[in-house]
Order: C-alpha cells, then structure tokens, then sequence
C-alpha cells in the first residue's frame, strides 16, 4: 500500500463529516470514491492532502505516518492533487503555468534576472505532451476550453512529480466527448507513469468505466468498497445511494 488510511474522523460543529474511515491505496492502478452530495468525501480529501486536520486517525504515506502535515510539505514527499473548481494563473501561458510548476518543484525562482527561463524545456514538453497540450503550449491558459483548462491543471500537477494523484471530480463541467477523452487520458497516464490515481466522481459511467476499485461513503462512513462488479450488486449501496427500496 502506498496511502493508508486508518480511523480517520472529522466533525464540524458536532456533525461528524468523516466518521472512522478506513482503506489502502495500492501502490498502481485506479480507484475511485462516490457517494451522495454530503457524504463526506471531499472533506476526506482534504484531510489527506494537509487541508484540514483530522479529529482523529491516522493518514499513512509509504509507511510514514503524516497526520497533519501542511499540504505543501504533503506535495513535497509525493502526494499530488487536483481540486473540484479549476485552480490556474489565467494570463500564464499554458507552456509557463506548467514549467512554474516544475521549477518550484525542484526548488528554482522563475525571475527576470534568471536563467530559469530557459531550465526545464524540455521536461516541460514532455508533459505537455502527456496531458494533449503541446500544440497550445503558447496559449493563455485563461483562453483555453474547460476540457482544456481540466488537462492543464492535471499537467501542473504532474509537474509536482507525485508518487500518488487525487483528483476531485477530474470531470466535473465536462461534455460528453470531453469525458470520455479524460478517462482514456487518465488511464494512459496512470499507466505509462505506474502512478496511482484515487479520484472523486458523480458521473457513474466514468467510475465504472476507469476504476478498478471503489468504495462508497454515506453520511461519513464507508459503507462499502470492492470491485466495480461488486458494488453494483451490493444491496446496501443500492439502497443508500441508488435510493433503491429492498423487495
């Protein structure tokens, strides 16, 4: 396992959003979290990326045990993500947004009286060229299509050389023939990087038809996680999340 999570709780004004969580992400592959609006899962997230601070539990990173570490240090040892509403410098480039990205990785300033300009080109492309942007590289990232933007904040991301990616609703806003490009997009990189990807959806055609595990929240808990086949199947997520009656 390369993320854990154990007992994980979080209650805001006595309403416990996250109530005793508990899974492994492996270190390859795909999977995903749903549930209904409410269930707790984007609080969860934030949690493991050092937003917020867990009442109780424990976030286990590569056998190191960071609860509580702020998300910049969390982004530093190799836990990367991308965010519900598009997160960009509108009047950077497509080309700059991401090769900040890198430098500030690596440690270097972007200034006009360096040569950091120059640095990192070619590593810069290569994620371009990952992500499906290097013919807009000279773009304003602010002037790009939502798809787009969604691909671009998935480059900048990937220029922060994560061992392991979250991503909140990676296709939120999209049309349906932007959808099915990211996921084919998403599975390539997950493949071709071996990096593991753990996401949150609501369009069920995109969880069933990208993750290789899912598990389901309801109101805080996790109330099931197993295979795709598994959880269509599962009566009690029917019932909770499908809103489906028992015969």
């Amino acid at each position: 396992m390369i993320l854990e999570v154990k007992e994980l709780s979080k209650a805001f004004e006595g309403i416990k959003a996250v109530d005793g969580v508990s899974f492994g992400v492996e270190d390859k592959g795909i999977s995903s979290i749903i549930g209904p609006n409410g269930a707790g899962k984007t609080t969860l997230f934030n949690i493991l990326t050092g937003y917020f601070l867990p009442d109780s539990g424990r976030v286990i990173f590569k056998g190191e045990d960071i609860t509580g570490l702020p998300p910049y240090k969390l982004c530093r040892k190799g836990i990367g993500r991308s965010f519900q509403i598009i997160s960009i410098f509108p009047q950077l480039t497509v080309f700059d947004s991401v090769q900040t990205a890198l430098l500030a990785r690596r440690g270097k300033t972007l200034t006009l009286f360096s040569p950091a300009k120059k640095m990192l080109r070619d590593e810069t492309f290569d994620i371009l060229e990952t992500v499906e942007l290097s013919d807009q590289a000279k773009s304003l990232s602010g002037e790009l299509s939502h798809g787009d933007q969604r691909r671009m904040e998935l480059g900048i991301a990937l220029a922060a050389e994560p061992e392991v990616l979250l991503l909140d609703e990676p296709t939120a806003g999209m049309a349906p023939h932007e959808r099915v490009a990211t996921v084919k997009l998403l599975k390539r990189i997950s493949e071709e990087r071996n990096l593991p990807l753990l996401f949150i959806e609501h369009d069920m055609d995109v969880v069933f038809g990208i993750s290789q595990e899912i598990r389901v929240m309801a109101q805080g808990k996790l109330i099931a996680q197993g295979k795709p086949e598994d959880i269509r199947s599962n009566k009690e997520v029917r019932r909770i999340y499908l809103g489906e009656e028992e015969a």
